[in-house]
């Protein structure tokens, strides 16, 4: 939200950033106005339904009324009477790790350009 507010993007989105765990710092990469393709690990790890809940704010639904942001922030579901501060409040840390793999089909070839068929072999 911080950084939404300082570029005043008002919407749904999404933002990519890469994290040094070394430095303890967290990197941008980029803020898109829609999913990204790897949005399932997100929902995975955080119980939140992405698809449904931008069509919720985009319907002008507060996204601290949202009962899966609610409770993905440890607040009970049914309860839209106590805010949540999303520049202060904490998360419900996850208590697992998600893994997502895409296999894509290239011809090397033929520039790697993508193509379609079978498996062949796997290195």
């Amino acid at each position: 939200q911080r950084l939404t507010q300082n570029l005043g993007y008002i919407g749904a989105g999404t933002v990519e950033y890469l994290f040094n765990a070394a430095e303890n710092k967290f990197y941008f990469l980029e803020l898109n106005p829609r999913l990204q393709v790897e949005h399932p690990v997100t929902e995975e790890l955080t119980n939140v339904n992405l698809p449904a809940t931008q069509l919720q704010v985009l319907m002008g639904i507060p996204l601290s009324n949202i009962p899966q942001i609610r409770n993905f922030y440890g607040k009970a579901p049914e309860d839209t009477t106590s805010p949540i501060d999303f520049m202060q409040d904490a998360y419900v840390y996850p208590k697992k790790h998600v893994i997502a793999a895409r296999i894509t089909a290239e011809n090397p070839d033929d520039g790697f350009k993508p193509t379609s068929g079978k498996i062949e072999r796997i290195k």
